[in-house]
């Protein structure tokens, strides 16, 4: 998993609240058993007409939010089942920040595990950065994970929190599974002396 310290992207305003995980990645894309190759199904039936064309309507299919990395979006973001191919798309496309209001609970920790920070701002907040997309269809963000920071060239500044632990794997480019093979030698010492002890 990539660290993520300090990101700086164009911002995409998907202004729609709601967004459940069967319109992030629709169920006929659960088959892979690959983790990776999931960017191009990303909001596949709203970038996508029925016959495979592209709806130029859709904001990611629009410059410069093509290149977007990071997700400007509404209230409940992520809601429905638990799938964790949906960040697996986000991520796999090219986002690293998504900001929001609020997150379905499950999506919001599998952000986590799938090196994608999200940020969750109040809503007049969320309003103000939506107001400076429209005014400006380049407009960035810097996200300085370590100093829990929001900030653009305007000025602009806004403080996050974030769980320590999470935020600690983030800067350190962790999941679970690397986090525990930092402890291998501590493992491989307890399973041995398991066995000396109660092996028959």
């Amino acid at each position: 998993m990539k660290a993520l310290k300090t990101h700086t992207g164009t911002v995409m305003p998907l202004d729609r609240a709601n967004i459940d995980t069967d319109a992030i990645i629709p169920k006929q894309f659960l088959k892979r058993i690959e983790k990776s190759g999931y960017g191009q199904y990303l909001f596949y039936d709203w970038r996508f007409k029925d016959g495979g064309e592209e709806n130029n309507d859709f904001v990611l299919n629009q410059q410069p939010y093509r290149d977007a990395t990071v997700m400007l979006t509404r209230d409940n973001f992520g809601c429905g089942s638990s799938r964790e191919h949906a960040p697996w798309s986000i991520e796999d496309y090219g986002f690293r920040i998504i900001i929001a209001p609020s997150f379905a609970d499950i999506f919001y920790n599998n952000c986590f595990k799938n090196g994608i920070l999200p940020i969750r701002l109040p809503k007049e907040d969320v309003q103000e950065l939506f107001d400076k997309a429209a005014a400006d269809s380049k407009y960035e963000l810097t996200v300085d994970l370590e100093g829990q920071e929001i900030h653009d060239s305007q000025g602009m500044k806004k403080a996050f929190d974030v769980d320590e632990y999470r935020k600690h794997m983030l800067l350190e480019g962790m999941d679970e599974i690397s986090a525990t093979v930092q402890h291998v030698k501590q493992i491989d010492e307890f399973e041995r002396q398991h066995r000396l002890h109660y092996t028959l």
